[in-house]
């Protein structure tokens, strides 16, 4: 592991801190190796999968694309082997479910066997347009132009932060999204996607807390925040480090993982990487003093 001096942390802290203000940030390595850190959203919303320039190139100037997970056909962690939503649900619930499986096609009798957590959060966005969210596009840009594709996680880890979730709780995350109406999600939604547009990760980080820790109970919002970004951000900062160190690397993940104290972008430069945001011209930016 690379060591700083005290100073050097404090220094490296303050200027992350003082500039969290783009999606797509250049790492340079003590070795000299520059990687591209990008964070991005699950959607296929044409605002956001129209990737700037300084993206694009990014990607095609790097050796590895690096990302959560990589696509695949198996769908076991999705679905619930045991029981079915008709029997955890009242039948004003089921109503709701239905109908919002209609709104976003998702066949019925699929729905019912889906597990409460990932229904949560497919109900909780508009309706998909296609499957080529952000990320599969991303995946796919790489593939194309011949990049070695790797994943930060495997599918037991990232899979298994989420099923660290009792079935309870994971009801709850169902019932709070059934409770909200379409108009109160898109309104949400169009104020993260702005603050997305806008490369205000701050912003970001605060809306993702908003739109759900506001409508949890606290104690379910610091687990879920513990367990999804700040456990699996310790993971992730020291696989990213240990490739970026000798590698040109373009790693994207979900854009909450970058900011904050516990973010990767302020772990990144505690470990020893120039961490510098990139502005729409392609060119990384000076730190704030």
């Amino acid at each position: 592991m690379l060591l700083l001096s005290q100073s050097a942390i404090a220094q490296d802290k303050a200027r992350v801190s003082t500039a969290e203000h783009s999606m797509l940030w250049r790492l340079e390595s003590q070795q000299g190796s520059i990687s591209y850190l990008f964070g991005t959203i699950h959607t296929d919303d044409p605002r956001v999968t129209n990737l700037a320039e300084p993206v694009t190139k990014a990607v095609e100037e790097s050796e590895i694309f690096l990302m959560e997970i990589l696509p695949s056909s198996d769908t076991a962690p999705y679905f619930m082997r045991d029981t079915t939503l008709d029997k955890l649900l009242s039948q004003q619930e089921l109503e709701k479910v239905f109908e919002l499986a209609d709104f976003h096609g998702i066949d019925r009798d699929m729905a019912m066997r889906m597990k409460p957590w990932l229904l949560a959060m497919v109900f909780d966005l508009p309706s998909s347009q296609s499957p080529y969210t952000l990320d599969v596009q991303l995946y796919m840009q790489a593939q194309r132009a011949g990049k070695k594709v790797q994943a930060l996680e495997s599918a037991t880890e990232h899979f298994g932060a989420l099923e660290s979730i009792t079935w309870e709780e994971q009801m709850l995350m169902l019932r709070s999204v059934l409770a909200r109406s379409q108009e109160e999600k898109e309104a949400d939604f169009e104020r993260l996607v702005s603050a997305y547009e806008a490369g205000d990760l701050r912003k970001v980080g605060e809306l993702d807390e908003q739109m759900t820790g506001d409508t949890l109970p606290k104690a379910l919002w610091d687990k879920l925040r513990v367990k999804l970004l700040d456990e699996r951000n310790v993971v992730m900062t020291q696989r990213i480090a240990i490739q970026a160190s000798n590698h040109k690397m373009f790693i994207a993940v979900g854009a909450a993982h970058l900011p904050g104290e516990s973010g990767l972008l302020r772990r990144l430069a505690i470990l020893g990487f120039k961490v510098s945001p990139v502005n729409a011209a392609g060119l990384p930016l000076p730190h704030a003093d």
